[in-house]
């Protein structure tokens, strides 16, 4: 067992990212859909490796095992001092396997092959210091003709915090995102945008009045109008409210991640 060893590792970990990638959507919960070639590739690249090095592990033990038979039992000691291998006492040589603790590695793959973590939610959320960029106050393209328009949490926090042309006044939206708390009564609609992969996650919300909140981290649709908070650009128009007119509760979407 531990000759192969180090196979059954890459084997693993390329079992795990493929497992994520070609056989759903499960890699979305922490990479964006454009890395899903590399991850194929990256997952194949490291199949092929163990395989690869278990055949050479194969092989060497055949190699040794024929030059014990070939130059007696008592050059097979002279082969262990020179080479550091340990002789079980039958006459067989093993070669030094790596520590023990590396086998420790095999948890994270084995974690992600059979219980894949869930994607960031409110624990997350609630945890990051509000973040918006640094745009500064201007004119918005007009949004399309037809209500409800559909906008992202991050498309309404910009319109709603920067936009110099008021294009959400008198428009009603709607928008998906996770139920987050704050203090009191106080809930928000959350999502979570990432650029390349969950860990520079940056969260946006919007505080929804005018409806009761359903459970932290349930999703849902929300459709309703925007109440102007504060001056353009300044801490008291963030978060962005929004007046609701319906709650749905809704799945969670295959991609839970916006791009920012």
């Amino acid at each position: 067992m531990r000759r192969y060893g180090p196979a059954l590792l890459l084997l693993l970990t390329g079992g795990a990212v493929l497992r994520v990638t070609l056989f759903g959507d499960l890699y979305l919960r922490y990479v964006q859909a454009g890395l899903r070639p590399y991850l194929i590739v990256s997952g194949a690249l490291l199949v092929v490796l163990a395989v690869a090095t278990a055949v050479l592990r194969r092989t060497a033990a055949e190699q040794d095992d024929e030059h014990e038979h070939g130059h007696g039992h008592e050059h097979g000691h002279e082969h262990e001092r020179e080479n550091g291998s340990e002789d079980d006492g039958h006459g067989h040589v093993h070669h030094p396997a790596g520590p023990r603790v590396a086998w420790l590695l095999a948890l994270p793959a084995l974690a992600l092959l059979l219980f894949p973590p869930p994607a960031l939610g409110s624990y997350s959320a609630d945890r990051e210091a509000a973040r918006r960029a640094a745009q500064g106050v201007g004119a918005f393209p007009a949004l399309p003709a037809g209500d409800p328009v559909e906008l992202s949490v991050a498309e309404f926090s910009s319109r709603a915090v920067y936009d110099s042309g008021r294009s959400l006044t008198g428009r009603t939206v709607r928008m998906t995102g996770f139920v987050t708390r704050g203090d009191g009564a106080l809930w928000y609609v959350t999502r979570l945008a990432v650029s390349c992969c969950a860990a520079d996650a940056v969260t946006g919300k919007v505080e929804i009045r005018g409806a009761d909140a359903l459970p932290v981290d349930t999703w849902v649709t929300v459709t309703g109008v925007w109440r102007p908070e504060g001056a353009l650009g300044s801490d008291a128009a963030w978060p962005p409210v929004l007046d609701a007119a319906t709650v749905t509760r809704v799945a969670q979407p295959a991609d839970p991640y916006e791009k920012p």
